[in-house]
């Protein structure tokens, strides 16, 4: 019973409750975690700003704005906050939160931000930044980030990869629609998840020194032709759906090899397949090649099943 006492004296979750403001809300100061996910707030509680402990703030799916978030800024006695989630609003710039000396994860996705200007204010133990689904033009303002471990700038307007140098630790790297016409990892080796699913690329040119990828998503491009990929030999995921791929190349000697999406491409014939994905045969667990011209065939499924022994999905076909 103690326990359950503690914890709501330090986590209170009023996620979908439809507040408008917090008056009627009790806010013990001993709180360490605040919850209020999909409110109707348009302003900041006074109160917050005092709560000490607090290392964990979501104001995630209300309705605020830049005037609303403008108090942050001041709340000095809050600057020990760890996370802060100002995702799904009506933010149209980054919020001065200079003042958060030990921010870890900070998530602005899916409102209305049209420039990174201001990140450089961020302090650099930044491990998680989330900006997806915004207006942002270039990658800027973020060499200072020696920590980060995670970047999200999917669903922008982002045209060229630049700056990414100084990210040394970065181990997850989602760029997917955007319009960026070539790869440029700018010298990083450290990165393990790579997505940048719809864009406008033609080629893979610049993978092959990312030696570290263990999932590489890059569905609809235009790419042409698989290259770069035989040094990359941790991959376990490999998605290169809705391309323009006519065979499967570069890929022979990658042992560790899971998932492996080529659907949607122009693939004729499984001819030389066997060859083509030979290091992963018996650890490929499952495969795309729906909407190939190679799926056509009458004995598709068994030819596949023949090639991988421990297949355990082909397309939509689920297998014990």
């Amino acid at each position: 019973m103690a326990n359950d006492d503690d914890e709501s004296s330090t986590i209170l979750d009023l996620t979908s409750c439809q507040l408008r403001d917090l008056s009627s809300i009790e806010l013990p100061p001993t709180l360490t975690e605040l919850d209020l996910t999909c409110n109707r707030l348009k302003t900041l509680d006074s109160r917050i700003g005092d709560l000490v402990n607090l290392k964990k703030l979501s104001f995630r799916q209300n309705l605020l704005d830049d005037s609303g978030i403008e108090p942050l800024c001041h709340w000095t006695s809050i600057s020990e906050l760890q996370e802060l989630v100002l995702r799904d609003n009506q933010i149209k710039k980054l919020p001065d939160v200079s003042i958060l000396k030990s921010l870890l994860v900070f998530d602005i996705s899916f409102n209305e931000i049209s420039s990174l200007n201001g990140l450089s204010k961020f302090t650099s133990t930044l491990k998680e930044l989330y900006v997806s689904k915004n207006e942002v033009p270039k990658i800027e303002e973020i060499e200072h980030f020696h920590d980060l471990q995670l970047l999200e700038l999917g669903s922008n307007r982002l045209r060229v990869m630049e700056n990414l140098q100084n990210l040394t630790q970065l181990q997850e790297l989602w760029l997917g629609r955007n319009r960026i016409k070539a790869i440029n990892l700018c010298g990083l080796k450290c990165i393990k998840k790579l997505s940048l699913q719809s864009n406008r690329l033609t080629s893979m040119l610049g993978l092959k020194e990312c030696v570290s990828l263990e999932e590489l998503y890059l569905s609809h491009n235009g790419i042409s032709q698989m290259e770069e990929l035989s040094t990359l030999l941790n991959l376990r995921v490999l998605d290169v759906s809705s391309n323009k791929l006519t065979s499967i190349h570069d890929i022979e000697n990658l042992t560790l090899l899971e998932d492996l999406w080529l659907n949607d491409n122009q693939i004729s014939s499984l001819e030389g397949i066997a060859g083509a994905v030979a290091g992963s045969r018996e650890k490929l667990t499952t495969i795309y090649l729906e909407h190939n011209p190679c799926a056509n065939s009458q004995d598709y499924i068994t030819t596949v099943r023949n090639i991988f022994p421990n297949i355990q999905q082909i397309d939509s076909s689920m297998f014990a």
